[in-house]
């Protein structure tokens, strides 16, 4: 049994067991890859992972930064209390139409607002409106944008509130200081800013499972 099956066999026990899937789950990632989306979700157990976090930590207000087929919205916004509020960044509206849909079946639409555009130009936007603190940021977008988004993370946060930033490991490539793929150097970027920032505490722990070798980075706002 070559490495990489015994992770997917591993996931697939894991998920059985403590994050089964269900129709709108399915659905929402059948009806993704038949529009062409990447299949680059999260995996069944991320999704519950990002869910309990949100539960734990009590959240009535999530940011997320890349909503693709809208998979990871659904566990996210079903952590929430029926006045909780999801608000999440797509910038290809073809993506955004297809997690439209997702949400919509889901019957999550109530509590989600999907908003099409870079989210460069949309987090200020939003920054505008003057919203009150989110209590959990989930960044899955461009990752050459990471330091970035980390920032508004900040700006659009509390102290308490938790910001996730996933695909940090890349294989192992985001060790090598010498890369100038932007993927490598915005995330690095983005942990250095982790690692530095005064109102930041944070970690990164590798993953390995059905996508592969990656990671994810956890920072809470502390001041």
């Amino acid at each position: 049994m070559s490495e990489s099956q015994r992770w997917d066999d591993v996931d697939l026990y894991f998920t059985s067991r403590l994050a089964p899937d269900d129709d709108v789950l399915r659905a929402a990632l059948r009806d993704s890859e038949a529009a062409g989306l990447p299949s680059i979700a999260v995996t069944p157990t991320q999704g519950k992972f990002l869910q309990l976090l949100a539960q734990i930590q009590g959240a009535r207000t999530v940011l997320e930064i890349g909503t693709l087929g809208g998979y990871s919205t659904i566990w996210l916004a079903r952590a929430l209390p029926e006045d909780g509020r999801v608000v999440t960044l797509e910038h290809n509206p073809e993506h955004a139409d297809v997690a439209v849909r997702n949400i919509a079946r889901a019957g999550l639409d109530r509590m989600v607002d999907v908003r099409v555009g870079p989210a460069l130009e949309s987090l200020p936007n939003l920054a505008d409106e003057n919203p009150a603190p989110f209590d959990l940021v989930f960044i899955d977008a461009d990752k050459a944008n990471n330091p970035h988004y980390v920032e508004w993370a900040l700006r659009l946060t509390r102290t308490g509130s938790l910001i996730i930033l996933d695909n940090v490991v890349r294989d192992g490539r985001v060790a090598d200081p010498t890369s100038t793929d932007p993927a490598i150097t915005g995330t690095r970027t983005a942990i250095d800013l982790i690692a530095d920032h005064p109102r930041l505490t944070g970690t990164a722990l590798q993953t390995v499972g059905g996508k592969g070798y990656d990671g994810f980075a956890l920072a809470r706002v502390v001041g």
